[in-house]
Order: structure tokens, then C-alpha cells, then sequence
């Protein structure tokens, strides 16, 4: 049991800390490919949706019927997922849309920007590194509880989550930079901003951890599966589209549906 804890802590640490490697290709990188960028976070929505609807709703559904009986059972499942759904798109609406990472466009602020408004990037760096926080909170949890439940299924969430917090990343360095000047301070901030991710996983697992059943375990995971479908279709596909083309977003979407389904099955 401590080999899996700690398994699925450091695949939630290594998904949080990808903000680090986002900060690290804007400030390191002298051109950026968004087309790149399009066909990972269509691969990364892809991979959250299918494990979200075949997988991890499923495991969900199967737990919660052996307890609560079928009926009943499916019910709860059906109403933790639109649970998780709720509490990510409420979290998201209580962010100003400024420093929400979900509405921000990083590089149109930055070319508008006058040299006296160049101040308050510094202001919007810091909320955004706050805001992307928050949002990775429920992430970590939804990586560790997938991870504690099937490893394979962890690993692949995992890097789906990875994938969608580089742009992150980049979206609270970029402003911090060209407010201050300072490459460390950038990194700083945005390495700090994928903490959250692997202290949602600790806080809730002790938290969780003394009301671990059957029941309570499927109520965590319909919730997850809410919270992923909500981030895809939210934040993933919409930023996808917003740097590349549709249907090279779509094409990795689709690709990281085939690559998971084929995954699963190899390790099934």
C-alpha cells in the first residue's frame, strides 16, 4: 500500500511540476510552434475524455452499485459526476476572468500593452499563478486517486495532465517576465503554481483516507471523471483552437483517444 501512495504522489508531482517546463520553453524558446502546441492539447482532451467516459466512470459505477445496488447505485454515480462538473465550473466562475488561466491570452495582453500598463503583467502573472493553483487542487487529487486505483490508468492521466499545464505554465511566466525582466522570477512562480497539484493529492488522501470505502471511493472517482470532461471540453479543446487549427485539435484529440484505448488494453 505505501509502494502505491507514494507511486501515485510522484506521478501527481511530476504532472504538477510541468508548469516549470511550460515556463521554461516561452522563456528559453525563440519560436514558438503553436500547431505543436494544438496537437498536444487535442491528444491531452482526447486522453481525459476517453478514460474519463470508458474508464474511470465505469470503475465509478461498478463500485457504487456493489454497495447502494443497482438502481441506487447508478444514481449516485450519475450525480457525483455532474457534482465534480459543478464544483470545477464553480471554481472557474469565482476567478476573475483577467487572471483566470482558462480566458487568458497571454500573448494579445503582452502586444497591447503599453510601456506604462507593462506593471500590471506583473499583477496578472501573480493572480494567474494563483487562479492555475486552484485549478490544479482538484487535478492532483483526480492523478492520485486514478494512479492509487490502476497505475496504468494513473500514467496516462498523468501525462494528459502534464501535457495541458505546460501552456499554463507559460501563461503566468510570460507576463511576470516581461513585467520584471527577471527569467527567475518567472520560473519561481510558475514552478510554484504546480505545487498545488501534489498538495491536492496529499490533503485530500488525508483527509479521504480514514472514510476509504467502496462507496466513498466511487463517489471520488465519478467526481474526477466530472472535473477531467469539464477541464477538456473547457480549457483543453478552446485553447487548442485557439492556437492552431481545428482540425489538427480534433486529429489529436482522436489520436489520444486510440493511444489510450490501445494502452489499456496491452495492460489490461
Amino acid at each position: 500500500m505505501e509502494n502505491s501512495v507514494l507511486f501515485a504522489f510522484l506521478l501527481t508531482l511530476l504532472a504538477g511540476l510541468s508548469t516549470g517546463v511550460g515556463s521554461l520553453i516561452g522563456l528559453m524558446s525563440k519560436k514558438f510552434n503553436p500547431k505543436i502546441l494544438t496537437l498536444s492539447l487535442g491528444f491531452s482532451a482526447g486522453v481525459m475524455i476517453y478514460v474519463s467516459m470508458v474508464e474511470i466512470f465505469d470503475k465509478a459505477k461498478i463500485s457504487l452499485i456493489e454497495t447502494l445496488g443497482e438502481r441506487e447505485g447508478y444514481i449516485t454515480t450519475v450525480i457525483s459526476f455532474f457534482a465534480g462538473i459543478f464544483i470545477i465550473a464553480l471554481i472557474d466562475k469565482l476567478i476573475p476572468n483577467y487572471e483566470n488561466p482558462h480566458e487568458l491570452n497571454v500573448a494579445k495582453k503582452i502586444e497591447n500593452s503599453s510601456e506604462k500598463e507593462k506593471s500590471k503583467l506583473l499583477r496578472m502573472g501573480v493572480f494567474s499563478a494563483l487562479a492555475i493553483g486552484i485549478h490544479n487542487f482538484p487535478e492532483g487529487l483526480a492523478t492520485f486517486m486514478s494512479a492509487l486505483s490502476n497505475p496504468t490508468l494513473g500514467i496516462s492521466i498523468a501525462i494528459a495532465i502534464a501535457i495541458h499545464n505546460i501552456p499554463e505554465g507559460l501563461a503566468v511566466s510570460a507576463p511576470i517576465f516581461y513585467a520584471t525582466k527577471s527569467r527567475k522570477k518567472a520560473f519561481i512562480f510558475s514552478f510554484l503554481s504546480g505545487l498545488a497539484e501534489p498538495i491536492g493529492a496529499l490533503v485530500g488522501y488525508f483527509i479521504l483516507r480514514p472514510f476509504f470505502t467502496e462507496t466513498t471511493f466511487g463517489i471520488i472517482f465519478a467526481s474526477v471523471a466530472g472535473i477531467m470532461i469539464y477541464i477538456s471540453l473547457d480549457e483543453l479543446l478552446p485553447t487548442a483552437e485557439e492556437y492552431g487549427e481545428h482540425h489538427i485539435a480534433i486529429g489529436g484529440l482522436i489520436l489520444g483517444m486510440i493511444v489510450i484505448a490501445i494502452s489499456l488494453i496491452l495492460f489490461m
